[in-house]
Formats: C-alpha cells, sequence, structure tokens
C-alpha cells in the first residue's frame, strides 16, 4: 500500500518561494506518474504540475515559468518549487500518485501568499 505525505507549505508574500515536497512510502514501485493538485477557497481543485516515471513534466499555464516539479526516486519524494509566488496561487496543495490503475492523493498543505 502507498501513502503520501506532504509537507513545505506556509505564509509568504507575493514574489517569495516555496518549496513543497510530497514523500511516498510503501509500495512504491507501482506508482507512475506524480502530481501537484492545488485547490483555492469556491473553487474546483486543478492540476498544477505532473511528472513522469521517466521525468517528464507537464504545467499549468498559470504557473509555467515559476514553478518546477521533480523528483528524487532514491529519496522517494517529489518536489514543487514555486517562485515568484503570486496571490492567486493561495490554495490547500495535493499530492497524488497514479497508482496501478487508480490513483491516491495525501492530506494537502496549505500555501497562503500575501499581497
Amino acid at each position: 500500500q502507498v501513502q503520501l505525505l506532504e509537507s513545505g507549505g506556509g505564509s509568504v508574500q507575493a514574489g517569495g518561494s516555496l518549496r513543497l515536497s510530497c514523500e511516498a512510502s510503501g509500495s512504491t514501485s507501482s506508482i507512475n506518474t506524480i502530481g501537484w493538485h492545488r485547490q483555492a477557497p469556491g473553487k474546483q481543485r486543478e492540476v498544477v504540475a505532473t511528472i513522469s516515471r521517466l521525468g517528464s513534466t507537464t504545467y499549468a499555464d498559470s504557473v509555467k515559468g515559476r514553478f518546477t516539479i521533480s523528483r528524487d526516486n532514491a529519496k522517494k519524494t517529489v518536489y514543487l518549487q514555486m517562485n515568484n509566488l503570486e496571490a492567486e496561487d493561495t490554495a490547500v496543495y495535493y499530492c497524488k500518485a497514479g497508482v496501478g490503475g487508480g490513483s491516491l492523493w495525501g492530506q494537502g498543505t496549505q500555501v497562503t501568499v500575501s499581497s
């Protein structure tokens, strides 16, 4: 069984940076693509960035050039480096892993950006 644990959220001023971590435990060999998603108050959850098992990445247009997703297979951890944060980035950020034919979500971590 796979478990995901997010960390690294917090409060920053606009223009600041944060790095989120998603550490996987359990049967991690079954994990395929891992993604970061976010949900702002009153809005639908949206995908922010994804990284495949082989390292291919995708980004939402709103974060291109500011966010970078990466993975350290040895540490079983996926990171989301967020630079030049904007107030619109305020949301709960969730890690999601494709596992077998399904998916698994982490518990989420709050990111608050003040302008």
